[in-house]
């Protein structure tokens, strides 16, 4: 236990933590913070001991991405906070709040080579957007301050905090103290801006909407259905807005991203005018939606657009998400002609894929009963973290989704093995729900030890793994581009087994029609459950030959 009698800055900062609103810390203790972890059991705040960094900095990105709150996650110095930066990375490319802190050698030793040092705050600068050393007691309260602050502004991202072991075991300067908290606010909209908007609109023939990450973070969902619905417009989404506009409503289109040209592509060939609401350029190549950079668009934002060939930006809007929406609304009432109707057929190209695939019996599974069972087994708010690999790519084209951040992907840096680990954290955020991680063999066993964490630390978890025993997005892209594969086939442990070495339960998938029950069962456990299913990646090349035969307008 601390000594309250003689307190240091390790005391200090978890003050900090907890005015900063931190409920978890994510990570492995080393000898260098072993002041702050013990502090840290005289607190509010949670420690949630992993099994490796890796995972604890996926765990900190997946509750920042749920809570607009930065997550945190804590490591040792050297190859500890090393194995701190996929997660790190991951955090900034998907746009979402993390402070990264870790132990650094004494102040009395940094400056020459010794054991253990490494230049950590150069190693993080490029994968954040503020990394520093923290260089005395004084100047704790301020950078941590700092850290939180510009991890949580848009646009958010990672921030890093190294803290040497000799400043951490300081004693508190007189007067230092939490500083007070505050969040920057969306500015309003400009209204020179909207009525420049207004007058590109007032030319459109067929204008679309497509909404972003940033929408999804910003809660404009309901401002983008008035909009669509006040326009009679089709609304596409990103992979990462999945779900801020509903799949089943009737100006919806789907996602856009795949890697070929897929169903809601047709409707930007068909569309004059773009109305970009919080789409980030780092989500998907915008030459797929404007390959002759003949869309006028219309971005709208917390931030400007990055420079792109192929997004011309004719008007910029920035501002509060939902507001400039509902202003460009009163500046252009609509309807345009034709929208929802229009539309329609492509939502129903995918609806026929999924309820095709839903009454598919052959084994082993093919992915679209896969996608359909995994829909059937969870409710509209349930939460599902689709890993990278090809189940991204079936999960993200027909995955139906109804509400913002409950279909998770990391398609800014596209990480392996985020799925697992951020499951915990999902489940964390939101206990009330239902929470899957469904995760390619490839990707599970990256990060599969947390099974361990889930089981110690009593965190539901239900794991999906789609058996193929080959790196499948790798074979297909190999396949479809080479005419060949190589070096993407491997072995597995048996499944099954392995979960119940852990205490978990597993199940192995036989036949199609075992999925759905099992899928259901599992979740309703409240336990830690594995389930291995087969799948038939002989879809994929069908697929990307089908959508390449695809001629428009429909």
């Amino acid at each position: 236990m601390t000594d309250s009698a003689n307190p240091t800055i390790a005391q200090l900062i978890v003050q900090i933590l907890e005015a900063e609103g931190v409920e978890y810390v994510f990570g492995i203790p080393g000898e260098e913070n072993i002041g702050l972890i013990d502090a840290l059991n005289d607190s509010s705040i949670r420690y949630l001991l992993t099994r490796h960094e890796q995972a604890a900095s996926f765990m900190a990105e997946i509750y920042g991405r749920l809570t607009g709150k930065a997550g945190v996650c804590s490591a040792t110095l050297g190859p500890g906070a090393i194995n701190l930066q996929l997660g790190v990375a991951d955090a900034t490319t998907n746009s979402t709040p993390l402070v990264a802190l870790s132990a650094q050698v004494g102040l009395d030793r940094i400056y020459k080579e010794s054991h253990q040092v490494v230049d950590l705050v150069r190693l993080f600068r490029p994968i954040t957007k503020w990394s520093e050393l923290v260089p005395a007691p004084e100047a704790v309260p301020e950078m941590f301050r700092r850290a939180f602050k510009v991890s949580q502004s848009e646009r958010p991202g990672a921030t890093y905090l190294a803290l040497p072991e000799d400043v951490e075991a300081a004693p508190i300067p007189d007067g230092a103290r939490p500083l007070p908290t505050d969040r920057v606010r969306a500015e309003e909209p400009s209204s020179a801006q909207l009525q420049r908007a207004a007058e590109v609109l007032a030319k459109a023939k067929a204008p679309i909407l497509l909404a972003g990450h940033g929408a999804a973070r910003g809660d404009a969902g309901e401002a983008l259905r008035r909009l669509a619905e006040q326009w009679d417009v089709p609304v596409a989404t990103t992979f990462h807005g999945k779900g801020v506009f509903p799949d089943d409503h009737r100006n919806a289109l789907g996602a856009v991203g795949f890697m070929r040209h897929d169903y809601a592509n047709f409707g930007f060939d068909q569309a004059d005018v773009i109305v970009s609401v919080g789409y980030e350029l780092q989500e998907f190549d915008p030459v797929k939606i404007n390959p002759e950079r003949d869309k006028k668009i219309i971005h709208v934002h917390r931030f400007a657009a990055e420079v792109d060939d192929h997004y011309p930006v004719a008007v910029g809007i920035e501002g509060d998400i939902s507001h400039s929406l509902d202003a460009l609304g009163r500046e252009v009432p609509g309807p345009f002609p034709g929208g929802g109707e229009n539309y329609g057929k492509f939502r129903q190209l995918l609806a026929d894929e999924l309820d095709s695939g839903a009454t598919d019996g052959r084994f082993p599974l093919v992915p679209q009963r896969i996608v359909a069972d995994t829909r059937a087994a969870l409710g509209r708010e349930d939460i599902v973290l689709a890993d990278t690999g090809a189940v991204k790519m079936w999960m993200a084209r027909l995955y139906p989704t109804y509400a913002a951040n409950t279909c998770l992907i990391s398609n800014g840096l596209s990480t392996m093995g985020f799925a697992l680990p951020g499951a915990l954290s999902a489940a964390l955020v939101y206990p009330e729900h239902k929470v899957l991680a469904a995760v390619g063999d490839g990707a599970f066993l990256m990060h599969s030890q947390e099974i361990e964490t889930a089981i110690r630390e009593n965190i539901p978890l239900t794991v999906l793994v789609w058996v193929d025993e080959s790196y499948g997005l790798i074979e297909w892209k190999m396949d479809l581009e080479l005419g060949r594969h190589s070096h993407v086939k491997f072995n597995n442990p048996d499944l099954v087994m392995y979960a119940e070495s852990f205490g978990a339960r597993g199940y192995q998938i036989t036949a199609a029609d075992q999925l759905l029950p099992t899928l259901r069962e599992a979740l309703d456990s409240g336990g830690v459950s594995i389930i291995a299913c087969p799948v038939d990646y002989s879809e994929n090349l069908r697929l990307t030959d089908r959508l390449g035969e695809l001629t428009g307008p429909f």
